[in-house]
């Protein structure tokens, strides 16, 4: 393999990924690597791993279905995490018997 071709390849390639973080959809690979696995990785990795044939870029449709289901695991997350906080509310003694006297008119 010459090492100029394959990383002139990989410049090449990286230059033509417009955005700065693509995703990418992995081959089945001999070393253990599963197809079909999107990931978000940056121009040099997805290149470097096209140039390999490890992976190709994802289509537009699959970004978007890939983006929009990370969208909704993460407000789930955060919603699930909001379940747990607890909230602290610090009173005076004063306010305490403002608030006794008031419940106790009705």
């Amino acid at each position: 393999m010459d090492l100029k071709d394959y990383y002139k390849r990989i410049r090449d390639m990286e230059a033509g990924i417009e955005e700065a973080f693509p995703l990418i959809v992995s081959f089945s690979t001999t070393d253990g690597g599963k197809a079909g696995v999107i990931a978000e990785v940056n121009r040099y990795c997805a290149a470097r791993s096209i140039v390999e044939g490890k992976a190709r870029l994802a289509t537009p449709e699959e970004a978007d279905a890939h983006r929009a289901s990370a969208a909704r695991e993460r407000l789930a997350f955060q919603e699930e995490e909001a379940k747990h906080k607890l909230s602290v509310t610090v009173i005076s003694a004063e306010d305490l018997r403002e608030i006794k006297g008031a419940v106790g008119k009705k």
